[in-house]
């Protein structure tokens, strides 16, 4: 088949989405199919004529990608750009996305997994992989995932929107209940999250996730071990416990050498497993979700699961949880990339 392999963007998780879709598209094409790697902001700047032969391209144009310690430089990236236009799709993107048989979104964060790349898609008759826009864009909003969740009775942390300015936030540094968790509402890869110890830091927290886009969270911290839980179309995957080697799974914990230790199957009984699926799944279905996602746990001391979010484009690097969790099951990272095509490529969406 022709892909484009999409990534990139102008996220805060464009570093995570360029590895991402390097090993996706590199995968694809050694199984046989005409990937072509793309950057969803960048485009392709000089193409030929026949653009469909981009498809040919030797290497498939996937870039020498790796993630720092720190978020990208977005405003470089914006600069980078030669028409210097605002369009979220950059040059000759959506003429080669219709051109392909479907397109893999190796898109994280905003203008990927908030549904609004799946709504023109849907718009323009394009294939993609994932789940449809309104499911995405549920998803992608903590506050409304948490909304659903409490619908559905899932077991989530007890949580608040704070909606407030700079002189609000004296106020709300004394009053809001502690241990808390601060986070960006549509953030990923622990983005805008912020994790208190006292009052002062709780008041830092609020000044600095003002900072990042969409509403601001306050969640109840639970204390406990980290779990999370992978989808693969109609089964859950096997669970992975993360032990971050110092402090908290922050985003320098996830994506650097000896940041966390993750161990896939996680060390819990059958029972717990069994549970621990059956929420996400649960979560997965209520929400609409299609393919895959994932969901992360709190598994408190007394042994109960508190749903806390679900990555519906979790991260696609070889060494991420879903590939790990896949590879607990026999599923190389070529083979889960070409499921994640097959069950795609089926789907019929829904409005």
């Amino acid at each position: 088949m022709k892909i484009v392999v999409l990534a990139g963007g102008v996220s805060t998780e464009r570093a995570v989405s360029l590895v991402t879709g390097a090993g996706v598209c590199r995968a694809l094409r050694e199984n046989g199919h005409r990937a072509v790697f793309v950057d969803l902001f960048l485009g392709l700047e000089d193409v030929p004529g026949d653009l469909e032969s981009v498809f040919d391209a030797p290497d498939g144009l996937c870039p020498e990608a790796g993630i720092g310690a720190d978020a990208p430089d977005l405003e470089a990236v914006r600069l980078a750009r030669k028409d210097q236009s605002g369009c979220v799709f950059g040059p000759n993107v959506l003429e080669l996305c219709r051109l392909a048989d479907i397109v893999f979104l190796g898109l994280h964060g905003l203008d990927g997994e908030d549904g609004r790349i799946q709504a023109a898609f849907d718009l323009l008759g394009i294939r993609y992989t994932g789940g449809g826009h309104l499911a995405s864009g549920m998803a992608m909003n903590k506050l409304v995932t948490k909304r659903i969740m409490d619908a559905a009775g899932l077991p989530t942390p007890k949580w608040q929107s704070l909606e407030y300015g700079p002189e609000d936030i004296p106020r709300l540094a004394a009053e809001l209940p502690m241990p808390c968790v601060i986070k960006t509402a549509s953030g990923g890869s622990s983005l805008g999250v912020f994790l208190p110890e006292d009052r002062a830091a709780l008041a830092e927290a609020l000044e600095q996730v003002r900072g990042y886009d969409g509403g601001i969270l306050w969640e109840e911290r639970i204390y406990g071990r980290e779990l999370t839980v992978g989808v693969l179309g109609d089964r859950a995957l096997p669970p992975v416990e993360i032990l971050p080697a110092e402090g908290e799974f922050d985003y320098a914990a996830k994506y650097q050498a000896g940041g966390a230790r993750e161990i896939c199957p996680a060390p819990v009984t059958e029972a717990q497993k069994q549970e621990m699926g059956a929420l996400a799944l649960k979560l997965h279905r209520t929400l609409g979700l299609e393919v895959y996602s994932r969901t992360d746990f709190i598994m408190d001391e007394a042994g109960k699961f508190w749903c806390l979010e679900i990555n519906n484009l979790p991260g696609m690097t070889p060494g991420s949880l879903i590939p790990k969790e896949a590879a607990a099951v026999g599923m190389s990272y070529n083979e889960l990339c070409e499921e994640i095509v097959r069950q795609s490529y089926g789907l019929k969406r829904k409005g």
